[in-house]
């Protein structure tokens, strides 16, 4: 894991899921690497639709998809920790990639908002893969 990314899971879980750079909006992904099996935690930058989470792919428009991607798409069940009143919550979580109208919608929808999203897409030939996180339980603290 790069030390950025320990930086903002220590300031996330430290602010109750609040991280100065990005805000509330984000979410750690707890998942398993699809090639070496080890847990990965991840900070990821997301918005909301309804009472899904949906997150962008982007890799700041490199030519191949994040690691994240990869292992959600390999095991789709997965463990998130949300900022939720001030703390942090650990729930359970399923992961779908969306393609068609519903992934431009929420793309567009995104890059409107943070128009950093459109110079990712115009940087690489990849389609960012759009993905919804389904929210499950909330787990034991």
């Amino acid at each position: 894991m790069s030390d950025f990314n320990d930086r903002v899971i220590a300031e996330f879980r430290a602010n109750g899921g609040v991280v100065e750079m990005f805000g509330p909006r984000v979410v750690l992904l707890r998942t398993v690497g699809a090639k070496s099996g080890e847990p990965r935690t991840t900070p990821v930058v997301y918005r909301r639709d309804g009472d899904r989470l949906i997150l962008f792919a982007s890799k700041a428009g490199a030519p191949e998809d994040p690691a994240w991607f990869h292992n959600i798409i390999a095991d789709p069940d997965l463990t998130i920790e949300l900022g939720q009143d001030g703390r942090v919550v650990a729930r359970k979580a399923t992961a779908v990639e969306l393609h068609g109208e519903e992934r431009d919608r929420l793309f567009e929808q995104q890059a409107a908002d943070v128009p950093t999203f459109r110079e990712y897409q115009e940087k690489t030939t990849r389609t960012i893969p759009v993905v919804a996180l389904e929210l499950g339980e909330v787990l034991p603290a």
